[in-house]
């Protein structure tokens, strides 16, 4: 197999169809890291990452991580060996993405094949309903009233007005709820019946992740999911007996390779696994798709955000998303 001879990176912009609001702010544009590893035969891998400010990364400290292992890369450093190289966070996820796609290339296999896992197949993923007034949360609701699965933003106020107009809109449809670290226990504890009533199926980081030991020996009535406090599978010790799910974003991991390490680690323990993303193009969620067939929920909706996604994207129909293509990536 020829090695990797250049490792290049470029930041790129891709605009959102609307503006996208959680507890911590308000999003207008994906900010996304590509990532592109070439070898001397002129074949090449992309990997896509979102550098995330919550974690103390930008665009160009994540362009600086992945410049600092491209002397490695040309020498032949391989996925196992990144993760030793880089810690997990968005650079690692891009290269390890673009090794990934790279050593399909190379071998002419699908990565799922690279792998050792089942063929991926077309999967139920959530569609994200951003926070607004209970009005416009209804409305958007409405607009997505045939998706299977919904995910609803939160953060304190209002929680039950704005479930209430989605639930009303959306009656079909399965809810899972994230507040993004933005309630506290009393209010958890004060909406956790409302919220099983409603048919609510799961609480993404409902607290703080540095004050989450306050989780500990709750008794919710709907399933909790660590996402903030779930990095790699190192995290996985402290979170037993908090959350009943961890949320896997090769964002968060480092890549799939870390991902695959933390989704066997989890399942092993006794965790339900979701997938999800941040917002970003089909390449960045490409990977993710390896994931799904052991994940009680999907949330990869990411392109469906933008207002234009790349050339040869996901394809996303009836509220199902359908694995990449080789056009694509891996």
């Amino acid at each position: 197999m020829t090695l990797p001879h250049r490792l290049s990176a470029v930041d790129q912009g891709w605009p959102l169809a609307r503006p996208f609001a959680i507890s911590r702010g308000v999003k207008t544009e994906a900010r996304v890291v590509v990532a592109e590893v070439e070898d001397a035969g002129g074949l090449a891998g992309r990997g896509e990452c979102v550098p995330y400010a919550h974690y103390g990364e930008t665009v160009d400290s994540v362009i600086h991580q992945i410049a600092e292992v491209a002397e490695a890369i040309a020498s032949g450093l391989d996925r196992r060996g990144l993760l030793d190289a880089l810690p997990p966070g968005a650079a690692r996820n891009a290269v390890d993405g673009a090794l990934w796609d790279l050593e399909c290339k190379q071998a002419g296999k699908r990565a799922w094949e690279l792998a050792g896992l089942p063929e991926p197949v077309p999967a139920v993923t959530a569609e994200t309903i951003g926070i607004g007034t209970p009005e416009e949360m209804g409305k958007r609701a409405a607009e997505l009233a045939n998706a299977p699965l919904l995910k609803i933003k939160l953060d304190g106020e209002h929680v039950r007005a704005r479930l209430d107009a989605v639930h009303e809109a959306a009656p079909d449809a399965r809810l899972v709820v994230d507040p993004n670290e933005g309630w506290d226990l009393h209010r958890l504890e004060n909406l956790g019946g409302y919220l099983a009533d409603l048919g609510v199926e799961m609480i993404e980081q409902p607290v703080a992740a540095e004050g989450d030991e306050i989780l500990r020996g709750l008794d919710c009535a709907v399933p909790l999911c660590a996402d903030e406090s779930c990095h790699t599978a190192a995290d996985l010790d402290r979170l037993d007996g908090l959350y009943d799910m961890v949320n896997i974003k090769l964002d968060k991991t480092g890549g799939l390779t870390a991902a695959l390490d933390l989704a066997q680690a989890a399942q092993a323990r006794g965790f339900k696994v979701m997938v999800g993303c941040m917002v970003a193009t089909s390449l960045g969620m490409a990977p993710a798709t390896l994931l799904t067939p052991g994940a009680v929920v999907v949330d990869l909706d990411g392109p469906l955000l933008l207002r234009e996604d790349r050339d040869h994207g996901l394809d996303f129909t009836d509220g199902m998303i359908h694995p990449p293509k080789a056009t694509l990536w891996g």
